[in-house]
């Protein structure tokens, strides 16, 4: 039994099983639930909405199932709700936009259906928003009223229709989720206007408690990564400045005033229905970290000026139809892995194979003139070789052919040789004689 003077009650990261101990609560002073990280199982019981001084609930990584309480708009202090990673289901109640103190509102990777409470827009102090990983359907309702939300994450969903101007309001936002949904028409050209991505200034904070540590996932550089606010509320935003629209029906061309967005430092647009070229002006957002253009329609050569982005550490512009030489210098001349670029068979140059034209490399250079010099080398051997043979040749028939033509010089060829021989006899017997006598 839980004392009725209780105002705290932090039990999280524990083993607890079973229900919610909360059958008669109207009695119960208690203003902060922490009870996340545990087993507990069953309904969230409606009497739990009785405690009128409630301000945080965290319930979040159970295995809580059922639907969330209508009733709980009688909490007129709630700050925080927190109910995510559990297995509820039915509609989001259309009150959850009464309680007008409302900041944090978690309801991600639970079984929630129907669309998102139009309500949402009466709760002018929300900052945090994260519906992802639910059955959400219909369009995304106005939250052009929501002027101190810096998170909006409606990942993985079925809402549809084409994503709201009213979105650019929002001057506030720093991490923009609306991936996996089926949202179609363009990319709204006002994102300029989300001056958090522009400057990185934050909007005005309410404080509230201190105990609470909010828990985001957030898709970059291909994965899935955790981030903790566990030592102030403006540590997760101050890391993460994020937009993702990935794996939706968007069409037409990236827009240009996305390149005014100097603080943004993930950008993913894959997997739509993308055309026309990447902004030249790409290089203006240098705190990117993460580009994700991946599986779209893109053509024309890469910008020159994308080699400028000293923080890019992931790049992926597969499957598109980019044509031309890849950029170098800088940062791009760490990421050589050629999936990077690969199901764009017009591209050419580092990582991939080079382009036409290009200079053969100083290595290559020095190879040939040393397989030149050997070439030279033996075409000189041959040419004496040949030069010998056609000289004896020549020299051979030169004489043997003159004397065979030429009678008078055949006769006295031999007649010389007759007289050497004579000669050749008659010195070797005067040397002969001359031995006998001086022995």
């Amino acid at each position: 039994m839980i004392s009725s003077r209780v105002r705290k009650l932090d039990l999280t990261y524990n083993q607890i099983q079973g229900k919610l101990p909360f059958q008669h609560s109207n009695a119960l002073v208690l203003e902060e639930l922490y009870l996340s990280e545990n087993r507990l199982e069953g309904t969230i019981p409606p009497s739990i909405c009785d405690m009128q001084y409630m301000r945080i609930i965290s319930l979040r990584n159970n295995q809580l199932t059922g639907e969330f309480p209508s009733a709980w708009s009688l909490w007129g202090n709630i700050v925080i709700v927190d109910v995510a990673n559990n297995n509820l289901s039915g509609n989001i109640p259309s009150s959850m936009g009464i309680p007008s103190s409302l900041f944090v509102l978690k309801m991600n990777n639970n079984n929630f259906g129907g669309e998102i409470p139009s309500s949402l827009q009466n709760c002018s102090r929300l900052t945090d928003i994260d519906l992802g990983g639910n059955k959400l359907t219909g369009k995304l309702p106005s939250m052009d009223r929501l002027l101190q939300l810096r998170i909006l994450q409606l990942r993985s969903n079925f809402l549809s229709g084409h994503i709201p101007k009213q979105l650019c309001n929002l001057q506030g936002i720093h991490i923009l989720d609306l991936g996996h949904n089926n949202f179609s028409g363009t990319i709204p050209t006002c994102l300029n206007n989300l001056t958090s991505l522009v400057s990185g200034s934050h909007p005005i904070f309410y404080g509230y408690g201190a105990a609470y540590h909010e828990e985001t996932t957030i898709i970059s550089k291909g994965t899935e990564l955790e981030y903790s606010d566990s030592n102030g509320r403006w540590i997760l935003t101050d890391v993460i400045k994020s937009i993702d629209l990935s794996s939706n029906n968007l069409e037409g061309e990236v827009p240009k005033e996305i390149c005014s967005l100097n603080a943004l430092g993930t950008l993913n647009l894959s997997r739509n229905q993308l055309t026309g070229k990447i902004p030249s002006m790409i290089g203006n957002l240098t705190q990117l970290e993460t580009v994700d253009l991946s599986h779209n329609h893109l053509s024309g050569e890469i910008p020159q000026s994308i080699s400028s982005l000293n923080f890019l550490s992931h790049l992926n512009l597969s499957y598109n139809n980019l044509s031309g030489r890849i950029p170098m210098g800088n940062q791009l001349q760490t990421l050589d892995d050629p999936s990077i670029y690969e199901g764009n068979p017009s591209l050419c140059g580092f990582p991939l194979n080079k382009c036409p034209g290009d200079h053969i490399p100083i290595e290559q250079h020095s190879d040939h003139a040393e397989d030149g010099k050997d070439h030279e080398d033996d075409d000189g051997k041959l040419g004496f070789y040949i030069s010998a043979v056609l000289g004896f040749v020549i020299g051979f028939w030169g004489i043997c052919g003159s004397l065979i033509l030429n009678k008078s010089w055949r006769y006295a060829y031999f007649k010389f040789f007759d007289n050497m021989k004579g000669k050749v006899a008659l010195a070797t017997a005067l040397k002969v004689a001359r031995l006998q006598r001086r022995y």
